[in-house]
């Protein structure tokens, strides 16, 4: 008995030791990642939309909008300085794996995939105790070295491509263009029942569960790929938006214009800029026939949003009913804005039509199955510039509309309720505040690799009432290029969307950057334009002429505009 008494004082202090440490571990927070792919920035409801997104509100009243807060203008651009903290060209997605072209293959910073210079906050977080899952779009290569099983992720199920049909695995593009999904690494056809959102939040909500036991924190990185093009989506959705949409688009911009403003999400002094603005074809100027195909295609891309909080709101439901919610640092964001493409404006400039004569071959695009399986619908440029309302553009460009995205954090213990952030944030500031707040420190190397230094840092101060310092951000995409510095942002784009010249906008005074101001300031123009220079020299710019349509073509019932490279295809 003697014996027994003392082997359990003993036990008592070490058990009581252990709980106390594992404790500790527990308090860290875990980290949920929600991408959305291709979303507009007044879309959902709390960027002033009109469609049905109630677990956004939500989240959004819980925590703060973040009304100024930079992505990348495509989707693997941005998702590269997202794990990393480091700006794409050095990330090794200096130009998307699709369209890298000759002078810029087997250069450094353009490997088409995550190159060994960076380390992702999987990698990182793996490393320091956290359980890290992945289900959704990838876009980060698909070599065995930079795939989400080697880059991080415990679990992953991961599409690898930019995109694929949401029913089944048909791919975007006509040619070696195949679907592929990877389950923890190996390759596994999809379910014969089978919708994106749904099946990623399955997966994702699966992970959480088998892994609750083990009572790690977690790092969970839910990268849908709606609303990204063909758009579908499941028919109990379709049947709530048949009757939307008819006004056209004016009347959907205005509305949603005048609640960001309600909102605060956008300064008093804002004003719509719609760049597009008699180029194509205005809501009355079209026939019967194209206004029908108009409204069910806003229609069926509602749908898919609708349908996405849904699943979103499954994740945060089944936080909540852990327990583990308001320990869970929450980011949902767009990775750019909307898509504006069409199968015309799609391929490379030797396709005379585009990608059109093999959609229209493959694909059931009548208007009764438009949005279905089966169907391949794009969004289009009129519907796209009213998601990026009230900025210019959408994806592809370094306009506002396709580079200041939505997005919405929540976190109790840091961030106010029902609040506006209006920080300049950008994407690769994710990975510095992350590791701020899990006290995790990034490493230096990784193998016999020296890393990159980071580029972003973190924003939690924003959150205590401080101001981030000034800093000039940079961006380059297909030579297109970008800088902001405080109230001032640069900007050189190719006519026909810009002048062939650097433009100079105070953010301040003209917040939707409508009218540039370069003769104006010269000498303001001239110090942002050398910023900008040091950027490109700093992570490895290396420019090429444009070869394809793809993020520079914009085509309309009939009519298609673009850069001086390919203005000269023929219209559809």
């Amino acid at each position: 008995m003697k014996f027994k008494q003392i082997a359990l004082a003993c036990f008592i202090p070490t058990l009581l030791l252990n709980s106390t440490a594992f404790a500790a571990q527990t308090q860290k927070p875990n980290i949920l990642l929600i991408v959305a792919d291709d979303l507009g920035f007044s879309d959902t409801e709390p960027f002033g939309g009109e469609i049905h997104t109630p677990n956004l509100k939500k989240l959004a009243t819980q925590g703060a909008v973040l009304s100024n807060f930079y992505a990348g203008p495509t989707c693997s651009v941005t998702r590269s300085m997202l794990l990393t903290g480091n700006d794409n060209h050095q990330a090794g997605i200096g130009s998307m794996s699709e369209f890298l072209q000759p002078e810029q293959k087997g250069k450094l910073g353009y490997e088409g995939r995550l190159n060994d210079k960076v380390i992702t906050i999987a990698e990182v977080l793996k490393q320091n105790g956290y359980a890290t899952f992945m289900a959704g779009k990838w876009h980060l290569g698909g070599t065995p070295e930079s795939i989400p099983s080697a880059r991080g992720f415990s679990n992953s199920f991961a599409l690898l491509q930019g995109g694929a049909a949401h029913f089944d695995s048909s791919p975007m593009f006509p040619g070696n263009y195949k679907a592929r999904y990877l389950n923890n690494g190996k390759e596994e056809a999809l379910p014969e029942k089978f919708y994106s959102s749904d099946f990623y939040t399955d997966k994702m909500i699966s992970y959480l569960k088998d892994h609750r036991e083990k009572n790690q924190p977690f790092f969970a990185y839910l990268a849908y790929t709606a609303p990204h093009w063909p758009l579908q989506a499941p028919d109990q959705y379709l049947k709530k938006y048949e009757h939307a949409y008819t006004e056209g688009y004016d009347k959907i911009r205005e509305a949603r214009f005048k609640k960001l403003l309600k909102l605060g999400v956008i300064p008093a002094n804002a004003k719509i800029n719609d760049p597009l603005l008699g180029v194509f074809k205005n809501w009355n100027q079209l026939n019967a026939q194209q206004k029908a195909e108009q409204v069910k295609t806003m229609q069926v891309y509602a749908a898919m949003i609708d349908n996405l909080d849904h699943n979103i709101g499954r994740v945060l439901n089944y936080l909540q009913s852990t327990k583990d919610l308001d320990n869970t640092v929450v980011l949902f964001m767009s990775d750019n804005g909307a898509e504006s493409a069409s199968p015309e404006s799609l391929g490379t400039t030797e396709d005379k039509e585009g990608i059109a004569a093999w959609v229209n071959e493959n694909f059931d695009n009548r208007l009764e199955n438009m949005g279905k399986k089966g169907s391949y619908v794009t969004l289009g440029p009129q519907w796209a510039q009213v998601a990026s309302t009230p900025l210019p553009y959408f994806k592809s460009f370094l306009a506002d509309g396709g580079i200041h995205v939505p997005a919405i954090i929540r976190y109790p213990k840091m961030v106010k309720a029902n609040s506006v952030q209006k920080n300049l944030l950008h994407v690769s500031d994710f990975v510095p505040t992350v590791l701020e707040l899990t006290e995790t420190t990034r490493p230096t190397t990784n193998g016999n690799q020296t890393l990159i230094p980071m580029q972003g840092q973190s924003f939690i101060s924003v959150f205590k009432g401080k101001t981030l310092p000034e800093r000039a951000i940079g961006w380059e995409f297909n030579n297109k290029k970008s800088l902001y510095k405080g109230d001032w942002s640069i900007r050189f784009e190719e006519p026909p969307y810009g002048t062939g010249q650097w433009e100079l906008y105070n953010r301040k005074d003209d917040p939707t950057l409508k009218q540039s101001i370069a003769t104006q300031y010269p000498k303001k123009l001239n110090e942002l334009v050398k910023d900008w220079e040091a950027y490109a020299q700093r992570v490895g710019v290396v420019s090429a002429p444009v070869r394809y349509r793809y993020g520079q073509m914009n085509c309309f019932y009939g009519k298609c505009i673009g850069p001086e490279e390919i203005k000269n295809l023929s219209n559809p």
